[in-house]
């Protein structure tokens, strides 16, 4: 196949997003299929953003820095000038991950020429409006949300949670789609007993987040965990708010961002993951905890509601109840038995779930696209026949 994939972040600012974009390329590589990469630029100068990616072409728009966070970057440029790229490649599906600025653009470019196009539902955009200040944008954002979905010829979720919440909002055409995890890289084998000498020097119980440390991560909510007796705060991220936390969040330790080999050592060295965001559409870093054989206390709203089986692989706390995630969390910590009875189920749960599966699962949708758009365009044209407009209409309107 010949698949554009339209990023709405990318490259080299690495987020959920980005880490699932690689992994489908890595997999398209692996098949053989023809991909192009358009996304925003990381600079004026684009020093650091890479020219191309498993020796795919990353075509780089120009781009602002997001406000308050100018790692993000927002994509400039119309709507003419992403046809004009995807005519030029002429993908057989176009591939636009986590829509929002770009990918609007990119979804009335594939539309109107024709071609199928596959919306990847990733972030919840319109909850992020009341944490940045500015709750009257909710609605209007979700209808830009409704908007780009009813123009997609689908659109995929990764938990029940997302399906549902679009087909609320009248969204059709929505089907499931998970993440893998490197269960490879991710693995209770990963534990290291000098990190942890390190982390807690007086042998205490290590409880971990990794994430963006920004206002819709919520970690500020941690808080009501600092004083809790022989456990020790581990923050891995980086993020606007990292000054802010050291000071609301003492005697933790900020491991700032770490990838690779060093994030699945530093995971898989905690004795409990925990993660307060409300907006979590999946929560990768929950599966990679789960992965590295660490039980997990998550909030019950979003993607964590199909990761973690209460009572078995960790616990879930209502949203708000600050009181209930202390109260969980005290009941893994100063367990050991239980908590390593949830960390063998939670190690468990994840297994089979690897990126070359939920690929090719994807690959399948995006045949399923393409069968869809062939029948919708098949339908276009013979209305433009039978109407008596003939071709040359017909070519206008593509």
């Amino acid at each position: 196949m010949r698949v554009a994939i339209v990023a709405e972040s990318f490259l080299p600012h690495m987020n959920g997003v980005t880490h699932s974009i690689l992994q489908v390329i890595r997999h398209l590589r692996g098949r053989g299929d023809e991909v192009l990469v358009i996304a925003p630029s990381s600079s004026w100068m684009d020093d650091e953003a890479p020219a191309e990616v498993e020796g795919y072409p990353v075509h780089r728009l120009p781009s602002i820095p997001m406000t308050g966070y100018t790692s993000v970057r927002v994509a400039a440029g119309t709507v003419n000038r992403v046809r004009r790229i995807l005519a030029d490649f002429a993908p057989d599906v176009v591939h636009i991950a986590s829509p929002f600025v770009l990918g609007w653009r990119a979804v009335q470019a594939a539309h109107a020429l024709g071609l199928p196009s596959v919306c990847i539902y990733q972030t919840e955009v319109p909850n992020y409006a009341a944490r940045y200040g500015f709750p009257w944008l909710e609605e209007v954002l979700w209808q830009h949300v409704e908007r780009i979905h009813d123009l997609a010829t689908l659109t995929v979720a990764p938990s029940t949670f997302c399906v549902d919440q679009l087909h609320a909002r009248g969204v059709q055409r929505v089907h499931l789609w998970r993440r893998g995890v490197d269960t490879g890289r991710f693995h209770p084998s990963r534990r290291d007993e000098a990190l942890r000498a390190e982390l807690a020097p007086h042998g205490e119980r290590l409880i971990g987040f990794v994430g963006r440390l920004a206002s819709e991560k919520q970690v500020e909510d941690l808080a009501v965990l600092t004083d809790l007796p022989g456990t020790r705060l581990v923050i891995i991220g980086s993020g606007p708010l990292e000054e802010s936390l050291v000071r609301r969040l003492p005697g933790a330790h900020f491991a700032g961002f770490q990838g690779g080999e060093d994030l699945a050592r530093h995971v898989a060295s905690l004795d409990l993951f925990v993660h307060p965001g409300e907006s979590e559409t999946f929560c990768q870093t929950i599966q990679e905890a789960m992965a590295s054989g660490v039980p997990v206390v998550a909030v019950g709203r979003g993607g964590p509601l199909d990761l973690v089986d209460p009572s078995r692989t960790g616990w879930l706390y209502r949203p708000g109840d600050l009181a209930g995630l202390r109260d969980r969390v005290r009941d893994l910590v100063y367990d050991d038995v239980k908590r390593r009875a949830f960390a063998e189920a939670a190690f468990r749960s994840v297994q089979g779930r690897t990126w070359p599966v939920l690929c090719e699962q994807l690959v399948g949708y995006y045949e399923r696209a393409v069968r869809v758009r062939t029948r919708q365009n098949q339908v276009f044209v013979r209305t433009y026949l039978e109407q008596g407009t003939g071709w040359d209409g017909w070519l206008v309107q593509r």
